[in-house]
């Protein structure tokens, strides 16, 4: 194999974990940083607080996007493993 297949092959991956993990990290962050600003004006304190609407929010994006992120990875570990005997 050479180097620049296998820096093709990096790439390719490093694009499709982003895309796949984007949409979940970006709305846990968003939700983080609008709870984190409610607890700084109304002075609550609570830890768990910031727990479970993060986690309601992954749950509501991982239905909506789950099947989606699903055939991105699918359909890029199918087109991996059947490049496999060209990369030899």
């Amino acid at each position: 194999m050479k180097s620049d297949v296998a820096l093709q092959l990096m790439a390719n991956l490093l694009w499709n974990a982003l895309l796949i993990c984007g949409p979940l990290l970006g709305v846990t962050l968003a939700v983080g940083v609008l709870v984190s600003v409610l607890q700084v004006i109304t002075q609550i304190q609570e830890m768990s607080l910031t727990y479970i609407p993060k986690i309601i929010a992954a749950v509501i994006v991982l239905v909506a996007l789950g099947p989606w992120m699903m055939k991105r990875l699918i359909a890029f570990s199918t087109s991996l493993i059947s490049s496999i005997p060209s990369l030899l």
